[in-house]
């Protein structure tokens, strides 16, 4: 069972594996990200934890801050760990440079509110 007082712990662990992904990609570009599989697969675990964070949320806390994309987040996950077959390294990377920062400022966000 899911627990409000946890909810805290898992936006930290959201905002630790975003962290770590733009500490991997600082000055990569795509082509230097696609080429090396160590990268790829270390922004690519870490994008999967981001997401069993999220699926790990309660179910009141995500319905009550509808303005980020919580299926999609755990969608993500789910299609990392059973459909890789079917991700490309640029859906990966745009995940990371398009889609985290907005979730990176609207988590820290959310922290600061508990605080």
């Amino acid at each position: 069972m899911r627990e409000p007082i946890k909810d805290k712990g898992r936006l930290e662990h959201i905002l630790a594996a975003i962290d770590k992904i733009e500490h991997f990609l600082e000055g990569q570009d795509f082509e230097s990200f696609s080429k090396n599989e160590m990268m790829y697969y270390a922004v690519v675990k870490n994008v999967e934890i981001i997401g069993e964070a999220a699926n790990m949320i309660t179910n009141d806390y995500r319905d009550s801050h509808p303005e980020v994309e919580w299926r999609s987040i755990i969608s993500m996950r789910h299609v990392l760990v059973h459909g890789y077959y079917q991700i490309s390294k640029a859906e990966v990377w745009d995940t990371a440079k398009i889609n985290l920062p907005p979730l990176k400022a609207q988590i820290e966000q959310y922290i600061s509110e508990m605080e």
